[in-house]
């Protein structure tokens, strides 16, 4: 399966269980690889026989800014779930979602989650 790779695309939004989280923010850095036949879309240049990444990044900029939620469990689902949605060609999916400011007393590069789907699932 052929894929479309959007690595550490960067957020600032409002994501956490502790108050001071929903409040203050934090920045999250994504990453999603689609998944779906790419061939026609090699075959003839043509951007319809494709999924469009810069659509997809305005989806999950929309999500990540815009909405909270107290899991990133919940956040990466409901980036999977929309992007199902609005583009059909997507057969799987994997999100990646990194809190690099997490507040945890520890020294890291980031805490995070991954998930994949895949349609119908």
């Amino acid at each position: 399966m052929d894929k479309i790779i959007l690595n550490n695309l960067g957020f600032y939004g409002y994501h956490g269980v502790f108050k001071e989280e929903n409040v203050l923010g934090q920045k999250f850095f994504i990453d999603i690889e689609l998944y779906l036949d790419l061939k026609k879309a090699g075959q003839t240049d043509d951007v319809s026989k494709s999924v469009s990444y810069a659509d997809v990044y305005e989806l999950v900029k929309n999500i990540c800014e815009n909405k909270r939620y107290n899991l990133l469990e919940a956040l990466a689902e409901n980036i999977s779930k929309e992007i199902f949605s609005s583009f059909v060609l997507v057969e799987e999916i994997m999100v990646r979602v990194k809190k690099p400011e997490a507040p945890v007393n520890a020294m890291f590069d980031y805490f995070g989650v991954e998930i994949r789907r895949k349609r119908d699932e």
